[in-house]
């Protein structure tokens, strides 16, 4: 009985988290798991200034007020181009939360590119690229930027080994749709 609550349980939070990113028609998101490792390609149009997206997607010291599942974000270290940076939250998937932590190393091409790699942390390894480039598309004579991210991820998480692509889909549409929102609010009208 209790193997059959536990998979309506999943099936249903599946259900759920997947018709919360799927709403988001803008954001477009391939998950592909291999073994332990998941493999994230995610594209997104926003209606904005490259400029603002890439203000809002390197604001690593205010990041707590964009991404509601932190509760601290800090660059450490400097090094021209590169940056350490800290961060710590809570991932929630349907009523089941899991604390997390991260260093990771952050290189930084100005207006074009963001490479980040996991240094320490709860999850066993992660990397990631953002490229921003000029979408085909523009929507009231605004030419949108293209954001293109690339993600790497070996979870160490019971939440991520259980609930699987749907958890991870849901985690990256979710920080994407804030990011975007973010950047919309500060553009300039």
């Amino acid at each position: 009985m209790m193997t059959f609550i536990f998979r309506l349980t999943v099936l249903l939070l599946c259900v759920l988290g997947r018709s919360a990113w799927a709403a988001d028609a803008d954001v477009a998101i391939d998950v592909q798991r291999r073994g332990d490792a998941f493999f994230v390609d995610a594209h997104l149009d926003v209606p904005v200034a490259r400029r603002t997206a890439w203000d809002v997607l390197t604001d690593f010291d205010h990041m707590t007020t964009i991404l509601s599942n932190l509760t601290s974000s800090r660059i450490v270290a400097r090094d021209g181009g590169t940056l350490n940076v800290v961060q710590q939250g809570t991932v929630r998937f349907g009523f089941l939360s899991l604390p997390f932590s991260s260093e990771r190393e952050v290189r930084l091409d100005p207006m074009r590119r963001i490479v980040a790699r996991q240094i320490s942390g709860t999850v066993k390894s992660f990397q990631s690229e953002m490229r921003l480039s000029r979408s085909e598309r523009s929507e009231n004579g605004v030419r949108l930027v293209r954001l293109d991210y690339q993600m790497e991820v070996v979870p160490d998480s019971s939440l991520a080994r259980v609930f699987g692509t749907s958890f991870v889909e849901h985690e990256v549409a979710e920080q994407l749709s804030a990011l975007a929102a973010e950047m919309v609010r500060r553009s300039p009208r």
